[in-house]
């Protein structure tokens, strides 16, 4: 199973990274391959004008349908994910997420934004045609604590969602499995009983 984590945060280091990390760690841990996409690494001058054959842009919309799944990790400003998220989702073609199943996440100054999963982000991948979107996380700025060190912790709570939340990516990736074909009957060996 092939995972890719899209960062949709601006910012080289921020909370949404963190927690990408633990999850990341997690579908390591359990055998899935993972990559990792930080939109704010593509040209921001193809992003904007939509130069959807610009190399960096083009070599990103390559990995996402590569992809068996995806956990799409965003900062919330002003009740919406980021401004990087939107112009890269914007460029996907409108099946880009189909047959994928998709883990959101979310990071906040304070609880009020939670919502920003389900009436932000949630109708955008769902219009991406993401076969099955998991119940998102969030995070506040409480929960995902800066350390004196430089790093991130997250509380145990956090982490528990995240253990409940790769656990389901990685069933939901196995049921969907596709099934082995049978090989074509044909019409005139058909034998009916009665």
């Amino acid at each position: 199973m092939s995972v890719l984590l899209l960062a949709g945060s601006p910012s080289e280091r921020s909370r949404s990274a963190a927690l990408l990390d633990a999850v990341s760690a997690r579908l390591r841990a359990a055998g899935a391959t993972v990559e990792r996409l930080q939109i704010r690494d593509l040209s921001p001058q193809a992003l904007l004008l939509a130069d959807t054959g610009n190399r960096s842009v083009s070599a990103a919309m390559a990995q996402v349908a590569r992809a068996s799944a995806l956990v799409v990790a965003t900062p919330v400003y002003k009740a919406a994910y980021s401004g990087v998220l939107k112009v890269f989702l914007d460029l996907l073609p409108q099946s880009a997420l189909k047959d994928k199943t998709v883990l959101p996440l979310a990071t906040g100054g304070s609880p009020h934004h939670m919502l920003a999963l389900d009436y932000a982000l949630r109708p955008v991948l769902q219009s991406l045609s993401a076969r099955h979107i998991l119940p998102g996380i969030y995070a506040t700025d409480a929960q995902v604590t800066l350390t004196p060190e430089g790093a991130y912790d997250l509380v145990p709570e956090i982490g528990l969602r995240l253990d409940e939340a790769v656990t389901a990516l990685l069933q939901e990736r196995q049921r969907m499995r596709p099934l082995a074909a049978f090989a074509p009957v044909a019409f005139a060996s058909v034998r009916c009983s009665y």
